[in-house]
């Protein structure tokens, strides 16, 4: 037989072994966290770290926004704007017609139903590929076909050639055509002439609109938690450090608020239908809402798309020539001359590789290539990284945007690569003001009056904190916001996406 005891032997647990110094040693040591189930009756007491380690640094996404654009308020549920539209006639997708002799003729579709805005006596030039032809405007005729898809005549007389065939354009092509001026004979007007049949061209704009969206957040804490307290010294992304408790999850809360404020902005869709109301309690009304347009919608509506920036090519190569194409289509739209570059990593590198590339790698003071800011300064190129260049009559700031490199955003996905917005303003009109302001191309408003500014509002509810409010055990921190983006000529703007 045997005997069992389970009695505690000596002061100190069994597994533990006694040295004669006091020295941590495996025999003698055991975390807090161990298998003695947190007991402090242990040789050595844990050391604990009272403050929080910061292992992903600065989490916020905000301030891209601040950088190229302006917050104003509005008083309406919608806001819009006009655009002008393009100074000069010109029309693509003409088809030549049959032709006869030297009078020649040519199919013009009008774009939106609109009325043809050639006029007789026009001189224009129509061309398919590198092959042009000139002529006078000799009539313009009514508007036929359905809506949505009416042409126009044009019948014209062509110089130096008998008709567009025998200046090498036949018949049934597809041709682009603008006006270059006009021709008439002497004395023409007052009813001599066909000037009699020249009407004006009324200017016409563009009307654009966007509607707010309302973004609303909160955070509760039980009035039995707040009375626990646990403290850890922190430091978080507004500025804010020192030792807090409950009130560091209502500070994450707020960071993650204001990001979501510009990531709304960014990211916002309009609902196809727009006929969806929100708030009536039926799950129907309450699955989508009007929603609103963000910036890469607007882009990806009104503005231009480059896919795949540099491709697949080593480094620095193929770059320039695609970064080419781009300045090519800026001089077809506003042609404004100073630009940021919003990029991923990836493509901000891409960058870097094409400027170094074309000053002989960055090193060499002998190269004659502009190093645009660093005024051609070689060792500044030493740092491998460029945050502005210049190329063509175009100048260029480049900066990394941490929400398309964020894992828990735009990073996690890597379909975009980046954003150009221009860095010009435009004159509008602002009603509340009553007079003529600048604003950015690109610019937030948000619901405000004098009896409520909906920019961003906190209040708090409950019967916890301070606020006796309701009968709620609870103290709940309220976040609200209504507001849009403002893309303003988008035709400017730049969307880089990748797609492989």
């Amino acid at each position: 037989m045997s005997f069992q005891n389970n009695a505690p032997k000596g002061a100190f647990p069994p597994s533990l072994l006694p040295h004669g110094t006091q020295s941590t040693l495996a025999s003698n040591y055991l975390s807090f966290d161990g298998t003695d189930g947190g007991n402090f009756a242990q040789q050595y007491l844990p050391e604990l770290y009272e403050a929080e380690v910061e292992r992903y640094g600065n989490r916020t996404l905000g301030g891209f926004l601040r950088m190229v654009g302006a917050e104003m308020p509005m008083t309406s549920d919608q806001v819009i704007w006009s655009e002008q539209n393009r100074l000069h006639v010109s029309y693509e997708g003409c088809t030549t017609l049959a032709l006869s002799g030297n009078i020649s003729s040519i199919s013009v579709p009008l774009e939106d139903n609109k009325t043809n805005t050639i006029k007789v006596g026009n001189t224009i030039v129509v061309s398919t590929g590198l092959t042009t032809v000139k002529g006078r405007v000799l009539s313009v005729g009514a508007p036929t076909g359905s809506a949505g898809s009416k042409l126009s005549t044009v019948t014209f007389n062509t110089y130096k050639v008998l008709n567009t065939e025998a200046g090498g354009i036949p018949s049934s092509t597809v041709v682009k055509m603008f006006v270059y001026g006009s021709e008439f004979a002497k004395g023409s007007g007052g009813g001599v002439g066909d000037y009699q049949d020249m009407d004006s061209i009324q200017p016409t704009l563009t009307q654009f609109s966007n509607k707010p969206i309302i973004l609303r957040d909160k955070f509760q804490v039980s009035g039995s938690d707040t009375a626990q307290i646990g403290w850890v010294e922190v430091a978080t992304e507004d500025g804010t450090n020192g030792y807090l408790w409950y009130l560091k999850s209502e500070s994450e809360t707020r960071l993650r608020f204001e990001d979501y404020l510009e990531m709304s902005m960014v990211e916002a869709e309009n609902n196809g239908s727009g006929s969806v109301t929100l708030g009536l309690g039926t799950p129907a009304n309450d699955e989508n809402g009007p929603g609103s347009e963000g910036l890469f919608a607007a882009i990806e509506k009104r503005g231009n798309i480059y896919n795949d920036f540099a491709g697949a090519a080593a480094p620095g190569s193929g770059a320039l020539g695609d970064f080419d194409n781009i300045l090519k289509q800026l001089d077809t739209q506003g042609a404004i001359e100073e630009n940021m570059l919003f990029l991923s990593r990836a493509t901000a590198l891409d960058f870097d590789d094409m400027i170094a590339a074309q000053a002989g790698g960055g090193f060499a003071s002998t190269q004659s290539a502009s190093y645009g800011l660093f005024d051609n300064e070689a060792d500044m190129a030493m740092n491998f990284g460029f945050s502005g260049f210049r190329r063509g009559s175009y100048d260029f700031y480049k900066t990394d945007w941490k929400y398309l490199n964020d894992f828990s955003t735009r990073g996690l996905i890597g379909d975009i690569d980046g954003v150009m917005i221009p860095a010009g303003t435009s004159t509008v009109y602002d009603q509340s003001l009553g007079s003529n302001i600048r604003r950015p191309f690109l610019h937030v408003r948000y619901r405000a009056s004098q009896a409520d500014d909906r920019r961003m509002k906190t209040w708090v509810t409950g019967s916890v904190g301070g606020a006796y409010t309701s009968d709620l055990d609870a103290m709940t921190v309220n976040f609200l916001s209504e507001r849009c983006l403002v893309t303003q000529a988008a035709n400017n703007f730049v969307l880089f996406k990748s797609t492989i």
